[in-house]
């Protein structure tokens, strides 16, 4: 194999008519309504604003729309704005492959230059197929020592996909499409230590823009080094990527994507596994509860285990957090109940007090145990997020989703549009009308 048959291999991919079964394509749409309901929930968060003020401020040439502004702007501002904005209630769907959250880094990226230059629906859907594909392909590639030692996947992975999503829509050529994987390793970027602050979702709209930004390039002539994903100094090798040419099986054959996990509580999907845990142990009387043990996999002890969160943003990145909210009667799937107020409340303060965190590396990351030690015993149960979900129970719980976050009638727009295959700039002018 040549240093670059991965970048290579992946190219082809991006180049190439789509195979994949109906049911990948129906996840796809689900993961899109998801998206847009996620990213118009988001769209006045703190982080939104400061985005769109920046949008406003520089202007530029009208190419597509960015949410919540009345112009268009350019096709980068639009993905970095949209790809911020959809992951700043941190409520966006994750796949467990490589720890990462697909579709804001490439949904935002294939809208947007899907506008740009004028693609149909069917076009923009097989793009952002191909895309986040692509990413959790990069992202197994990479493998979990780029995920510990501080990389946040979304960003890093989600870059290359958001790339190939928008380079496919510009119908660059295999050649082109590997230029822009290997212009992406110099430009592609994301820390973990951003987790609890604005830069997180920041992190998605750096990968959306990235991508738009790196294709653009390609498609003027750009040169770059072609193996800058893969080479000696490349960005897999400078950044603690294991270089695992598994990552190909099966690629164009089978989809990786179709195991995405979509959200139902508005908090790191890290913390999912023991939220579904803890459900199967409720109700119960709070006065009671002497000890929660929640044991979990080691490497989300970097990533959500915030002890003593002191805002609504921390709390999403919170063990301690989230077993006492829940054991609270506290509903974890609205958005309300991760304010900086709760973070703050006595009783919440008081409870998360007796939540111990336990690593175990034989549980898989997807799982989580949580025992209750109550004045009248003890109580246990455990829960894996991948346990087989059907589709049509996946597609009832995001919609359901979807509508407690933007109402049945908004919802029933954005279905409709999806299920049509309605073209960019229209899903655009919608999500800036609702």
């Amino acid at each position: 194999m040549t240093k670059t048959s991965f970048t290579d291999a992946l190219a082809a991919f991006a180049a190439a008519p789509l195979a994949g079964a109906e049911s990948t394509h129906a996840v796809l749409r689900l993961s899109l309504l998801d998206w847009c309901a996620v990213a118009l929930a988001g769209r006045q968060e703190p982080v939104a604003q400061v985005l769109r003020a920046l949008a406003a401020e520089e202007g530029g040439v009208p190419q597509a729309h960015a949410i919540g502004m009345d112009s268009l702007v350019p096709a980068r501002m639009a993905a970095l704005v949209n790809g911020t904005l959809s992951h700043a209630l941190d409520y966006d769907d994750t796949h467990f492959a490589h720890i990462g959250h697909p579709s804001v880094a490439v949904i935002p990226a294939a809208l947007a230059m899907g506008e740009r230059v004028g693609a149909g629906g069917a076009a923009l859907q097989e793009a952002a197929l191909v895309g986040v594909e692509a990413s959790v392909r990069v992202g197994v590639w990479l493998g979990r020592g780029h995920y510990q030692a501080g990389f946040h996947q979304t960003a890093t992975a989600g870059a290359f996909g958001a790339g190939l999503a928008a380079g496919r829509l510009l119908g660059l050529s295999a050649g082109q499409l590997a230029d822009v994987v290997g212009l992406l390793g110099t430009r592609a970027s994301g820390l973990k230590s951003q987790f609890g602050t604005m830069g997180k979702p920041f992190n998605a709209g750096i990968a959306a823009a990235n991508g738009v930004e790196a294709a653009l390039l390609v498609s003027k002539g750009f040169d770059p080094r072609r193996a800058g994903l893969e080479d000696a100094q490349g960005f897999g090798p400078t950044h603690h990527g294991a270089g695992d040419m598994g990552a190909l099986e099966g690629l164009g054959q089978s989809w990786l994507f179709e195991q995405v996990s979509h959200k139902f509580h508005a908090c790191c999907h890290g913390l999912h596994a023991a939220l579904e845990a803890v459900a199967e142990l409720l109700p119960l009387d709070p006065d009671g509860i002497t000890a929660i043990e929640v044991t979990t996999h080691p490497r989300w002890l970097t990533v959500c285990n915030i002890a003593s969160p002191a805002t609504g943003l921390e709390a999403k990145f919170s063990y301690a957090q989230v077993m006492a909210l829940a054991a609270l009667g506290h509903d974890t799937a609205r958005l309300d109940t991760f304010t900086d107020a709760l973070a703050r409340d006595p009783q919440v303060m008081a409870l998360r007090q007796k939540v111990r965190v336990i690593r175990d590396e034989t549980l898989p990351e997807t799982a989580a145990r949580v025992r209750l030690t109550l004045n009248g015993g003890t109580r246990e149960a455990s829960h894996d997020l991948l346990t087989p979900l059907p589709l049509t129970t996946r597609a009832a719980k995001v919609r359901a989703k979807a509508e407690a976050l933007l109402g049945q009638d908004k919802v029933r727009d954005l279905h409709d549009l999806i299920e049509k295959s309605a073209a960019p700039g229209e899903i655009g002018a919608t999500l800036c009308k609702l």
